[in-house]
C-alpha cells in the first residue's frame, strides 16, 4: 500500500530511473517466463497511475485492486479483464479490502474518507469522513467490523460493517501516522504499524492494547499474521522482516527473528501463505522476495516490475504470487513448481539443505544434509507441537500485563 509522501520521496534515496510508460493499453494474458528464474508470470495492465493494493478474491478467479488513479477495480484472473472499475474517491486510493465472501469491499483514500462497497452494483452503502488521510483499512474475517487507520491524528477507528457505526476510535493510537493494520485470524486483535517505529497488538473485547513492539530502525511498513496466530511479521524500511513468536511468546526472551538479505531497498508489504510455508513481501527495490519459512531464507527473488512493489498476495493454493507496483501493473507469478527450478535448488544446495517430507502434516520442508537426527523427519511446526503445549494468545499477553 502507498503511505502519505511515498509518490514524492523515496525513503532510500535509491536512484530509480523514471521510465517513460506510454500508453498502457496491451496486457500479458498468458504465462511467459522470467528469465532469471524461470518462473512464468502474467501482466495485467488497466489502471493510469501507481496501484497500491492488490488482493485475490472470489476463490483466487478475481482480484481487487486499488489506484492513485482515483479508482478501485475488479480483475478477472483468466482473461486479466477488467469487469468492474469503481469510481467515488476524489484522490489517491491508498488500499481496498474485500469481506472474505467477496459481496462487499472497503476503501480508504487521501481524500480522508472511507468507502463501504457493494462488489456486484458499484453502489457506495456508506461513507466516512475521517480527521485524517486513510492510509489503510480492513474488514474483519467475518465480516462483522471494518477499521482503518489514519496520519495526522494517527487514530485506528472500528466500525460496525452493517450500520456503519463507530464501535471504537482511538486517537493519537500511535504517535504518527498508521502505515499498515491486520486483523487477527479469530478477529479478536488488531494489529497496527506506524512510522514511529512500534507495532500494537490492540484488544476487541477489552478494548486495550496488550503488546507493543519495536524492533525495527526504520518506519514499520507492514504487517501479516500466519492462519494459525502463532507468528506475526513485520516487514520495514530497514530492508528486514521480523517474526514475532506472539502465541509463545519467546520474543520476550531470545527477540524476533530476522529475515534479511532478501531485498536492497526498503520492504513495502508482507503476506504469509495459507498454510504459513511461505512468505512473500514487496519492495521498494522493485523485486518480490519469496521466503522459505522453514529455512528462514528466500527461495525466489521475482524480477520484472519497473518501480516499487507496493503489494503482494498469495493464491489459496499458494502456488501463485500476486504483487503490484507503482509502475501500473499487476504480476502474476507462478511458483507452483519452484521447488525444481536450478535457482532454488542452487540457493538449497548453497546453504548445504536437502528436501524431505514431514511425517505428521506430509508437506515438504529444508533440512541440512548432515541432519539425520530423528527430529528430522518433522518440519518445525510440528516439532513445535510436539515439545510443548502451545498458550493461547490471550494467555501469553495475560501473563505480559502488569499488575
Amino acid at each position: 500500500m502507498l503511505v502519505p509522501g511515498d509518490e514524492d520521496l523515496d525513503p532510500l534515496a535509491l536512484e530509480v530511473e523514471e521510465k517513460s510508460s506510454g500508453d498502457r493499453t496491451c496486457q500479458t494474458k498468458t504465462w511467459e517466463n522470467e528469465t532469471s528464474a524461470q518462473v512464468k508470470y502474467k501482466v495485467f495492465q488497466g489502471h493510469q497511475k501507481a496501484v497500491n493494493s492488490c488482493q485475490f478474491c472470489s476463490e483466487d478467479s478475481r482480484i481487487l485492486t486499488a489506484s492513485s488513479d482515483q479508482t478501485a477495480a475488479l480483475w478477472n484472473v483468466k482473461t486479466g479483464e477488467i469487469l468492474r472499475r469503481y469510481e467515488g474517491h476524489r484522490d489517491v486510493i491508498s488500499q481496498c479490502h474485500i469481506s472474505h465472501d467477496a459481496t462487499s469491499f472497503v476503501s480508504g483514500s487521501w481524500d480522508k474518507t472511507l468507502n463501504i462497497w457493494s462488489t456486484e452494483s458499484g453502489q457506495i452503502l456508506w461513507s466516512r469522513t475521517l480527521g485524517g488521510i486513510v492510509t489503510c483499512c480492513q474488514i474483519s474475517h467475518s465480516g462483522r467490523y471494518v477499521a482503518a487507520g489514519t496520519d495526522l491524528d494517527s487514530a485506528l477507528t472500528v466500525w460496525d460493517s452493517a450500520s456503519g457505526e463507530i464501535v471504537y476510535q482511538k486517537k493519537d493510537h500511535h504517535k504518527s501516522t498508521i502505515t499498515s493494520l491486520k486483523f487477527s485470524p479469530n478477529d479478536d486483535r488488531i494489529c497496527t504499524t506506524s512510522m514511529d517505529g512500534t507495532t500494537k497488538l490492540w484488544d476487541l473485547s477489552s478494548q486495550n492494547v496488550t503488546l507493543e513492539i519495536g524492533g525495527h530502525i526504520n518506519i514499520i511498513s507492514s504487517c501479516c499474521f500466519d492462519k494459525n496466530e502463532r507468528n506475526l511479521c513485520t516487514g520495514s524500511w530497514d530492508k528486514h522482516l521480523n517474526i514475532w513468536d506472539v502465541s509463545a511468546g519467546t520474543f520476550r526472551t531470545e527477540g524476533p527473528l530476522t529475515l534479511s538479505k532478501g531485498h536492497e531497498g526498503c520492504i513495502s508489504s508482507c503476506v504469509y501463505s495459507s498454510d504459513a510455508a511461505l512468505l512473500a513481501s514487496g519492495s521498494y527495490d522493485c523485486t518480490v522476495a519469496v521466503w522459505d519459512m522453514s529455512t528462514m531464507a528466500p527461495k525466489l527473488t521475482l524480477k520484472g516490475h519497473e518501480d516499487w512493489v507496493t503489494d503482494v498476495d498469495f493464491s489459496q493454493d499458494s502456488g501463485t504470487v500476486l504483487s503490484c507496483s507503482k509502475d501500473r501493473t499487476l504480476r502474476l507469478w507462478n511458483i507452483s513448481v519452484s521447488d525444481g527450478k536450478p535457482v532454488v535448488l542452487e540457493n538449497k544446495r548453497s546453504m548445504g539443505l536437502r528436501i524431505v517430507k514431514c511425517e505428521d502434516c506430509q508437506k515438504p520442508f529444508s533440512v541440512s544434509q548432515s541432519n539425520d537426527t530423528e527430529t528430522s523427519h518433522l518440519c518445525v511446526f510440528c516439532r513445535l507441537q510436539a515439545s510443548r503445549e502451545i498458550p493461547s494468545f490471550r494467555e501469553v499477553d495475560m501473563l505480559e500485563m502488569p499488575g
